[in-house]
Formats: structure tokens, C-alpha cells, sequence
């Protein structure tokens, strides 16, 4: 499945969250997806977001929340990642799904009076963070990108002489 499209399906699912076991779920869910995004932009990406991509897809690799039974009941969406057709919407798609899931697990940790959840509201808060400062620098990059090519687009409309044109010769005048 294509990578905005996994992307609303997660944003859905949250939101249809009921409990704290619901949101936890969803929010390694959404770190999930996240890794397999960033390491398929790390793979076949833009060579200027590389580097943050591959960072992307290692952010939270290991974790134990990831055994979740929630999460393994239903398998990892992530695993249903086919390409990344337009990278821009699907980053920023993205950026707003682990927003939403930062802002869930907030709700999760501040309502539990269980020690063991709430730590794991905290580890998958701090992923959610570092994950969504990884995206915002790769949206950074591509706007920075897409800048200097409107830059460059601009120099060649205006010639080689600039946008007033040759400077007037001294003899000619």
C-alpha cells in the first residue's frame, strides 16, 4: 500500500483509539511505519534527505514496547509499504501522525497510575519526538531544494546578462 494511504489509515486508527492499551498500539504502529518510511527514503530517496531518512528508519529499532501484543496481534502495517509515490505529502502526512500520537500518549501517560505504562508512554513519546524532528528536517530540505531550483528557474528567465539585459556599450552611446 502506498505510503499517504498507510499513513490515513494509521491517522483513522488512533483516532478511533479506545483506551490505553488501543493508543500504545497505534502509536508503535505509527513508529513503525515511520522506520519503513525512512528506510525506503534512506534506499531510493532523494540523495539530499538520505542521511536523515536512514536516521528515520533506525529510531526506535529494538524496542521492547514493539512486542506490544497489540501490535503483534495484528502484525505491523508498516509490513504493507509498497512505494512512496510523492514524497513531499507523504513526509507531511507523516509529521501529523506522530504529532497526533505524541498528543495521544500524553493523554495516556497523564491518565495511568500504572508505572510499567507509563514508562512505555514516555519511551514511545520520546520515539514519536525524535522520529517527528527527523521528518520536520527532511520537509526543511525539500522546501530548501525547491528553492534553489525556482532560484536557478529565475537565472535562466532573466538570460545571461540578467533581467536588464547587456549593459549599454560606452562607445555605442
Amino acid at each position: 500500500m502506498e505510503a499517504e494511504r498507510l499513513i490515513e489509515v494509521g491517522r483513522r486508527a488512533l483516532a478511533d483509539s479506545r483506551g490505553a492499551l488501543d493508543v500504545m498500539a497505534e502509536a508503535w504502529q505509527a513508529q513503525a511505519l515511520a522506520r519503513a518510511v525512512g528506510s525506503r527514503l534512506a534506499l531510493c530517496g532523494p540523495m539530499e534527505l538520505r542521511s536523515e531518512a536512514r536516521a528515520l528508519g533506525e529510531i526506535g529499532a529494538g524496542c521492547s514496547a514493539l512486542d506490544h501484543p497489540a501490535v503483534l496481534s495484528g502484525g505491523a502495517r508498516a509490513a504493507q509499504l509498497s512505494g512512496i509515490a510523492d514524497v513531499r505529502p507523504a513526509l507531511a502526512g507523516l509529521a501529523l501522525l506522530l504529532g497526533e500520537a505524541g498528543i495521544a500518549l500524553v493523554g495516556v501517560a497523564c491518565d495511568t497510575g500504572e508505572d510499567g505504562l507509563y514508562w512505555q508512554c514516555i519511551e514511545a513519546m520520546d520515539a514519536a519526538d525524535e522520529s517527528l524532528d527527523r521528518v520536520h528536517g527532511m520537509l526543511r530540505r525539500l522546501a530548501e531544494r525547491e528553492r534553489e531550483r525556482e532560484r536557478d528557474r529565475e537565472r535562466e528567465r532573466d538570460g545571461p546578462y540578467g533581467i536588464r539585459g547587456p549593459a549599454p556599450s560606452a562607445a555605442g552611446s
